[in-house]
């Protein structure tokens, strides 16, 4: 999981919190969809596969995708995950 935020987040200052930490938190703050993409990402699932288990179109995946990381890029919940 944290290589996958390291991936997406573009400016992280300091280091993220551990493993348990940071899906806490992510939970908490993440909608159950966008969780299950960031996950899925961590496990290198394809797209299509994400789309059929979410039961998403390929746009609304492109969507989500595209929330997911302005969401995880906002300072507030980087300040969350960060140690």
């Amino acid at each position: 999981m944290q290589n996958q935020l390291r991936k997406h987040i573009r400016k992280l200052i300091h280091p993220l919190k551990s493993e348990d930490e940071l899906l806490v938190v992510l939970k908490a703050r993440l909608t159950k969809k966008e969780y299950k993409t960031l996950n899925a990402w961590a496990e290198d699932v394809e797209s299509g596969e994400i789309c059929h288990a979410l039961g998403l179109t390929q746009e609304e995946y492109d969507k989500l995708s595209q929330k997911l990381i302005k969401k995880l890029n906002q300072e507030k919940l980087k300040q969350e995950l960060c140690e």
